[in-house]
């Protein structure tokens, strides 16, 4: 019989840490998001700190080896909606020949790129703004004054525990953890989309006419690997013949619980091994070899915040207006289903695809045609503030406060960096501003932003 007595518990002695870094602006998370953030803030003449758990910058881009970045144009290609940092990374591993420029228009790709020729231009980047850098550094928890004013928080590394004491604190963990931790309000999605594991595969243009049936042996053969229907795709190196390929689902983890992101990883390089083991016995001639499998799974959702407002699918895809846009986008909603094998695609025209392993597409409307359609749309600061916490917090990433569908198109990186880089402007005006994060100017925002190069 179950026992109803509470789990067993340690008591932590308390103690004295050192500080070992303090700043105007310190960064939680490493992702491109994160270092963009701290990049524009230190542009502006802010000290800056910013702590990855993993041994690089880049997140998703890098340690999940997800090699795209989409387009920085409107839907139609007449303007350009996104630029900054992106861009100039972009231009940067360009003069490396470790990225390829596709049409401005194609829904699927505006770039695709060399992941490990990225983990050493974002080192540069960082290295040139001066940044105080902590890798293998993990968020521990957040430090308050005696009058609750958060005031450092708590690393852990090789070097043990110390405090990184700053002015403002900007939480780019990706799920939100600095303010879970210091209580703010926080909530998870009823469809929480489900994550990819990556890997590189050489020898991918030996497999024949397998590759480009992947989805069909998958449907066929996937049941008796303990495969789930998967939407898959990918896309070569530049510069080489190893293919990225995305076509493992893993379903019902919550990243932000921690033995379900662990069953998580597993399970995802299981996967992996299943459908190499699909494509070798459909072609076995082929010389197809495991070159490199991610280190952390790509991750579409886990927590959100509570802010003043939370953006809805209907503003997406009405392309609303903002006064307050730090952000905008034209990737399509892409809904990675739980429920259902495949995915819905619905873009800002109206029309909508289902695409399911090994099946041809399904084509339709989500609304009648209209005589003009959106070819961007927005996201407000105030989503990026969270309720209920201090006034010196922001985020930056996918844990902004969207409906599911809204996520659905903004969560891509291209947008979430421009969260970022809206973050890191907004913290150097929020030194100088009574009430912090939401008392900064969204107008002189906005201003700074467009003079440090973003397009807004």
């Amino acid at each position: 019989m179950p026992s109803s007595a509470s789990p067993a518990t340690i008591r932590e002695p308390a103690r004295d840490i050192p500080v070992v870094h303090e700043a105007d602006v310190c960064v939680l998370g490493g992702s491109c998001t994160g270092l963009f953030a701290a990049v524009r803030a230190a542009r502006l003449g802010a000290r800056v700190v910013i702590v990855e758990k993993d041994n690089c910058f880049g997140g998703i881009a890098t340690t999940a080896m997800v090699n795209v970045w989409h387009s920085l144009w409107d839907t139609e290609g007449k303007r350009q909606i996104i630029a900054g940092l992106t861009e100039e990374v972009v231009d940067r591993l360009d003069r490396r020949g470790a990225v390829l420029r596709h049409e401005r228009t194609n829904p699927s790709r505006g770039f695709t790129f060399n992941s490990e020729e990225l983990k050493i231009e974002l080192d540069e980047l960082a290295r040139e703004a001066g940044l105080g850098i902590c890798f293998h550094t993990q968020f521990v928890a957040p430090l308050l004054s005696d009058g609750g004013r958060l005031v450092a928080v708590a690393v852990e590394n090789k070097s043990g525990r110390g405090a990184i004491r700053a002015k403002l604190f900007i939480d780019a963990t990706g799920d939100a953890d600095l303010v879970a931790r210091l209580g703010g309000e926080t909530y998870f999605a009823n469809h929480l989309q489900p994550a990819t594991a990556c890997a590189r595969l050489a020898g991918w243009n030996t497999l024949g006419d397998a590759a480009g049936r992947l989805g069909e042996l998958i449907r066929e053969h996937g049941p008796a690997h303990g495969l789930p229907p998967t939407f898959a795709w990918g896309n070569f190196v530049p510069g080489s013949d190893v293919y990225m390929l995305a076509a493992t689902r893993i379903h019902g983890i919550n990243p932000a619980d921690a033995d379900q992101l662990t069953h998580g990883e597993i399970e995802g390089r299981r996967q992996v091994r299943a459908i190499m083991d699909i494509l070798r016995a459909a072609a076995p001639d082929a010389r197809l070899s495991l070159e490199a499998l991610p280190s952390r799974l790509g991750l579409r959702e886990s927590r959100h915040i509570r802010s003043p407002y939370q953006l809805t699918g209907d503003d997406v895809l009405a392309g609303r207006a903002f006064d307050d846009a730090i952000a905008l986008g034209s990737y399509r909603v892409d809904v990675h289903h739980q429920d259902k094998p495949g995915i819905t695609l619905r873009y800002l025209d109206g029309t909508e695809e289902y695409h399911r392993p090994g099946f041809p597409c399904e084509r339709g409307r989500w609304r009648p045609e209209t005589p003009t359609n959106p070819t961007f749309y927005q996201v407000p600061y105030r989503t990026l503030l969270p309720i209920g916490g201090p006034d010196n917090v922001i985020v930056a990433g996918r844990m902004l406060d969207v409906d599911p569908i809204a996520h659905a198109a903004v969560r891509v990186m291209v947008n979430m960096n421009q969260t970022g880089e809206a973050a890191g402007v907004a913290a150097v005006l929020a030194l100088d501003t009574p009430g912090g994060f939401p008392a900064v100017s969204t107008t002189a925002l906005r201003s700074a932003l467009s003079r440090g190069g973003s397009a807004l």
